[in-house]
């Protein structure tokens, strides 16, 4: 609990002194944000603004999970030292936030709204999330649970098991499976990142309810003194639950320069890593079909997307929303910026609630 406390604090501290650095650079650099010709007017404000926050998000939650570590074990903490879990969820983060970093490069570099091509993203999220799911299958502990299984879990692993026709075709649909969870983790964290803060504060309140999930998980583990009924088969639900509390401190410190009026924006480097990162705990701790839930408020925006593109196009030109993502609609009906995000984190934490409900009655009952 001591590394739990240090991670989160270290990720806060680091990011609270680390970003104005940041942001200093990029201004010298002139690497400042390019606004959508088609968005809401309000946002022309905001052309200039320095981008690729998440560079400072995805460094510092590397840094300080090797710096919690090290700190434990020169106290003589309780420390289980690194493990094999946390480092492929750093790795499918870093990945993605690599694919970010380029997208945002582009655009600010060729000065235009668009970065990467379609094709070309696609191709760079799959290389990190095929090479994720490969290794996530193996490296067996003493118990021989490797960090990710090939059954669909929702709050735990079910009988869904992807390798019914063989532990090959398990391999590879559990690859298809897991690169559909990071893709569409990525894109629903990016569209939600279109408002001062939005997305930073939405993404760490799922990152602590994986704090609570994790630590609930670890306590009732199957390998531990009562192995009751209800108990749970996760890899590292310790060292996952650290990367959790440190991801919530770092974002928590980045929404202190990020929150309106946004000194920094996190950008696709940002927005795909912190999506990588929630695929990865969902993946890890078995909770892949309640992520719908828990990040319920990002799956809301994702789908307003799909429906107003779908609907524009079957209707020949005709629109649900004003404009989408959901959080420009309500702008453009008169909600201030901020009581935008207010209200949406709002929504946010009631599906994080409801989730975790979910999950804790689901105990409530095999126990």
């Amino acid at each position: 609990m001591i590394g739990l406390l240090l991670g989160a604090v270290l990720g806060v501290i680091f990011t609270v002194v680390g970003t104005p650095l940041f942001i200093r650079l990029l201004h010298k650099r002139g690497y400042g944000q390019i606004i959508r010709d088609d968005g809401p007017t309000t946002h022309a404000t905001k052309r200039g603004t320095p981008t690729m926050g998440g560079v400072v998000l995805v460094l510092n939650f590397v840094v300080v999970y090797f710096l919690t570590h090290w700190i434990m074990t020169l106290l003589e903490l309780e420390n289980s030292g690194v493990t094999v879990s946390a480092l492929l969820l750093l790795f499918l983060t870093a990945g993605m936030g690599l694919i970010g970093f380029l997208d945002d490069y582009i655009k600010i570099s060729n000065q235009r709204s668009l970065g990467l091509t379609p094709t070309g993203k696609i191709i760079g999220q799959g290389a990190i999330g095929i090479a994720f799911a490969v290794l996530a299958l193996n490296f067996p502990n003493s118990q021989g649970l490797t960090p990710a299984s090939t059954a669909i879990s929702v709050f735990r692993d079910t009988s869904w098991d992807l390798a019914f026709m063989g532990t090959t075709v398990g391999a590879i649909l559990f690859v298809v499976w897991s690169n559909l969870i990071s893709t569409a983790t990525t894109n629903a964290v990016n569209l939600t990142d279109g408002l001062d803060g939005l997305a930073t504060g939405a993404v760490a309140m799922v990152a602590v309810s994986y704090v609570l999930i994790t630590l609930f998980q670890s306590n009732q583990a199957c390998d531990g003194p009562t192995n009751a009924g209800g108990c749970y088969e996760v890899r590292d639900p310790m060292d996952l639950a650290l990367l959790g509390s440190i991801l919530a401190g770092v974002l928590l410190g980045f929404l202190w320069w990020n929150t309106s009026p946004a000194k920094i924006f996190m950008g696709d480097t940002g927005s795909l890593a912190l999506g990588g990162a929630l695929a990865g705990f969902a993946i890890f701790s078995k909770t892949q079909v309640l992520l719908v839930v828990l990040a319920g408020l990002m799956v809301v925006i994702a789908a307003s997307v799909i429906i107003q593109v779908g609907y524009f196009k079957l209707s020949g030109g005709k629109r649900v929303f004003l404009m989408a993502p959901l959080q420009h609609h309500f702008e453009l009906k008169g909600w201030a910026e901020v009581t935008v995000v207010v209200r949406f984190w709002l929504i946010g934490l009631g599906f994080v609630v409801a989730a975790l409900a979910m999950f804790y009655g689901e105990w409530v009952i095999l126990r």
